[in-house]
């Protein structure tokens, strides 16, 4: 179980994320974060959670605006809300949260090829932060299994993309730049570093 440090506070602020390495020889794949230009991220994104799970997550407390799996859990329901996501009951799996994270990032002819796409766990990273604010952030980690032309294709057009100057909403970076933070203009997520082993925030693992 993971236990938040100090005293627990009223409710925690809560997120469940898959994301995707993509290697380009030194380099990795990163996208820009439709939520915060210029800042860029693993391809990836949160989970998202299907109607038969509200009823489980209205009797843990867990709050959102959202049908995904980031909001506001009060602290006694953390173990419980852990255990639920562990069972992967009425949301989505890392197959299917990937999948749809690469068709919406918004690069026309990349959507096709995704549907059939399959993925493998190389990690999984857990943060526990304790300022400003109480939080718990779960990363899953995972690489493209290129077993098929198929796959290989979509690899290929995605990093033509991150090598293309014309495309400024992916890029590659390598260890270095992910973990300083930067890729010459752009800003990189600090949870980038997880894919490189260069973690630059606390994490349980």
């Amino acid at each position: 179980m993971v236990r938040l440090p100090g005293s627990a506070p009223p409710l925690v602020r809560v997120s469940f994320a898959a994301m995707l390495r993509i290697r380009d020889g030194e380099g990795i794949v990163l996208f820009e974060a439709r939520s915060r230009p210029g800042a860029f991220t693993p391809p990836g994104g949160v989970f998202r959670h299907f109607g038969p799970a509200t009823e489980v997550l209205g009797r843990l407390g867990f709050r959102s605006d959202r049908d995904d799996l980031r909001g506001e859990v009060p602290a006694r329901s953390l173990p419980e809300l852990l255990r639920w996501f562990d069972s992967g009951a009425y949301r989505e799996d890392a197959a299917e949260c990937l999948r749809r994270e690469l068709a919406e990032a918004g690069f026309p002819g990349l959507a096709p090829g995704v549907r059939h796409l399959s993925f493998a766990r190389f990690r999984t990273e857990v943060e526990v932060l304790d300022r400003p604010y109480r939080q718990l952030r779960q990363f899953e980690c995972y690489d493209l299994v290129c077993a098929d032309q198929s796959a290989l294709r979509v690899r290929d057009r995605i990093l033509a993309l991150a090598t293309d100057p014309r495309v400024h909403s992916a890029l590659t970076a390598t260890p270095a730049d992910i973990a300083h933070g930067r890729a010459g203009a752009a800003l990189i997520a600090p949870h980038a570093g997880y894919l490189t082993r260069v973690a630059r925030t606390p994490s349980l693992r």
